[in-house]
């Protein structure tokens, strides 16, 4: 029988009766306390793999940050987290830019993304002090040169597409060709060239993202190979991508050697001078978030469907994307029957997980689905009136809401007569 826990935030254990604990606080208490649907984070296993990647990064480059890819999980208490921890930011909108400053981000370490930046944002990016905005095209270009004030240094990175497609779903793959982000490598030219010589934008270097989910290093070591050929610049952003283990038969290289496959290629081909970014999220936090349910009825038949009070409101990933997630019920440890686990919303693609073995399934049982700290957040939605659940951090025994529940009001808050 393959371990539950396995795919659970290190330290999360059993009591002797069955009940799993996140995070010192066991499941039933949380219920409890804040409901159910609800996203739970253990506090220690964030700041612990944070450090992995920001120790790791260090120990083998110095010149170098590690920025967390905020649309993995856009929660103001994350982005305080991780500022804590010493990571910069990347934030793809004004949202998350505005955000991240209300956090307390470092506007010198925030990286603005984005393959359609607006006035707006730019001006609020030039407007925070941003410390680098990704060219993504030539408009970028021409929108900056009106908006940076003359004698401005706004530090900028030319976005490269290096014709690299990794094995992951169509949905999150960036780096190949035709994709709808960067520049190929003959554009990425004629914009380094034109930056050289404006008098409003520094251009302090390249930028290579090909993905997302990516469970092999080579297509990483592929893309460092594609930008080194653009020239010698003061900073190389790696981008990020590093696969999660959702599922048990998930086996993605480990943050080090990760970091050993990027640094090894890195000290090949790029300047030893240079600084380098990386932008994991991903691999970052899904593993510390852990969603919570109710089973509210068990539909017994040739597929026996466990209906939760959650579903594609609060994890879309599996509609969006075919993403696997695995189960187990809370409260009851032991072997069980295969399952398919459902949501409650008005969709016969409601489905969070076929097959997983959930050991005599009963109405009112708490269920638990690992790995959710990625991107359930950020893609929550109001399908069906649903009520976006609160996010609970869990550390030492001790728990808070960091973000409340939605009300029935919230949801027509921003209606008018």
């Amino acid at each position: 029988m393959n371990d539950p826990l396995s795919l659970f935030p290190p330290g999360t254990g059993r009591t002797p009766d069955g009940r799993i604990m996140i995070g010192g606080c066991p499941v039933e208490e949380l219920a409890a306390t804040y409901g159910t649907p609800a996203l739970l984070v253990d506090e220690n296993a964030l700041r612990q793999r944070a450090r992995r990647y920001t120790g790791g990064l260090a120990a083998r480059w110095p010149n170098s940050r590690v920025t967390f890819a905020s649309k993995a999980f856009p929660c103001t208490a994350v982005y305080r987290l991780l500022s804590d921890e010493g990571l910069g930011m990347d934030v793809a909108s004004g949202g998350e830019l505005t955000l991240a400053l209300a956090a307390g981000a470092d506007p010198a370490g925030l990286v603005v993304h984005g393959n359609a930046k607006t006035d707006e944002e730019l001006r609020l990016a030039v407007a925070a002090g941003a410390g680098l905005i990704v060219i993504d095209n030539f408009d970028d270009i021409d929108r900056l040169e009106r908006i940076v004030p003359a004698g401005g240094a706004q530090g900028v990175l030319v976005r490269v597409t290096p014709d690299i497609r990794p094995d992951t779903h169509a949905a999150v793959s960036t780096g190949q060709a035709g994709s709808k982000f960067g520049l190929p490598v003959p554009q990425a030219r004629r914009a380094v060239a034109r930056l050289g010589g404006s008098d409003r934008l520094r251009l302090d270097g390249v930028h290579v993202h090909i993905g997302s989910q990516i469970m092999d290093t080579k297509p990483f070591e592929q893309a460092v190979e594609a930008i080194a050929g653009l020239g010698e610049f003061a900073v190389y952003d790696l981008g990020g991508g590093l696969g999660a283990r959702y599922t048990y038969s998930d086996d993605p290289p480990s943050i080090e050697g990760y970091l050993d496959a990027l640094v090894d290629t890195a000290r090949e081909l790029l300047p030893p001078a240079a600084r380098l970014l990386i932008e994991p999220g991903r691999s970052l936090v899904a593993e510390a978030g852990v969603s919570l349910y109710r089973a509210v009825t068990v539909k017994p038949g040739e597929t026996t469907f466990v209906a939760v009070d959650g579903g594609m409101g609060d994890n879309l990933e599996v509609s969006l994307y075919g993403q696997r997630f695995e189960a187990t019920v809370a409260t009851r440890a032991g072997e069980g029957q295969p399952c398919t686990l459902v949501g409650r919303h008005c969709e016969s693609g409601d489905t969070l997980s076929a097959g997983v073995p959930l050991p005599d399934p009963r109405p009112g049982d708490l269920i638990a689905v690992p790995a959710t700290g990625a991107y359930t957040y950020s893609l929550s939605n109001n399908y069906n009136g649903a009520r976006r659940p609160p996010v609970v951090f869990c550390r030492d025994g001790h728990s808070r809401a960091v973000v409340r529940r939605e009300t029935y009001d919230d949801l027509m808050r921003r209606d008018l007569p």
